[in-house]
């Protein structure tokens, strides 16, 4: 698969290296050519987006995207529709697309505010971050996590700090030399010089932890 990089901004990597020694080094250590996108956040479409979003959810990123391929198989190698995923039988889509029984209920309730209007998400783009937020975690299946995802990866949100990502947590422990993983009240307090570009912060973070050794 190729390696996908998505350009930098020059102002805001100045600002992340000027802003804190320790996420400068990060920076160096990583370098600022550009970071390799991920491949699960290249769709569009916000449903299909968060679709892939719950299928996706506590699995590594090759099974993951095995099973997403595997739900766009069943319906002729697009993204279903919530009309598609309401029509299905539920244990037969469990079934076909390798899915547990609560990511076919949290994909259902996604259909669900879809088509009532709960949850409309074209006006998304319109939405500060928390809204955003507010709007998907109306969804079964949808939390904080997944909605810090989306506006990072889909949305392109600049200024994202997944306080409940694992990664983050772990990457912050390690390289500011905290003895435990830190609360998300700590994780602010570390982040607030990085503002208004948390989410590339996040991104460097995310890649120090690749990058140490097994």
């Amino acid at each position: 698969m190729a390696d996908r990089r998505r350009p930098v901004d020059d102002d805001a990597l100045a600002h992340l290296r000027a802003s804190d020694p320790v996420l400068c080094g990060i920076i160096d250590r990583c370098g600022p050519g550009g970071l390799r996108e991920r491949p699960d956040r290249q769709q569009t479409e916000h449903y299909a987006a968060l679709v892939r979003s719950i299928v996706g959810q506590q699995l590594s990123t090759k099974a993951a995207a095995a099973i997403h391929a595997r739900l766009l198989s069943r319906f002729e190698g697009r993204d279903p529709t919530p009309e598609q995923i309401l029509a299905d039988d539920p244990e037969e889509l469990r079934a076909a697309a390798g899915l547990s029984r609560a990511k076919v209920q949290f994909l259902r309730s996604l259909a669900q505010h879809v088509l009532n209007g709960t949850l409309e998400l074209e006006r998304l783009n319109e939405l500060d971050d928390e809204a955003v937020i507010s709007e998907l975690t109306t969804v079964k299946g949808i939390g904080v996590w997944s909605a810090h995802m989306f506006l990072m990866f889909h949305l392109r949100r600049p200024d994202v700090l997944a306080v409940g990502d694992l990664g983050i947590r772990r990457s912050m422990m390690l390289a500011y030399g905290l003895p435990e993983l830190p609360a998300p009240a700590i994780m602010e307090q570390i982040a607030a010089p990085w503002r208004p570009h948390r989410t590339l912060a996040c991104r460097y973070l995310w890649q120090a932890l690749d990058n140490e050794p097994a």
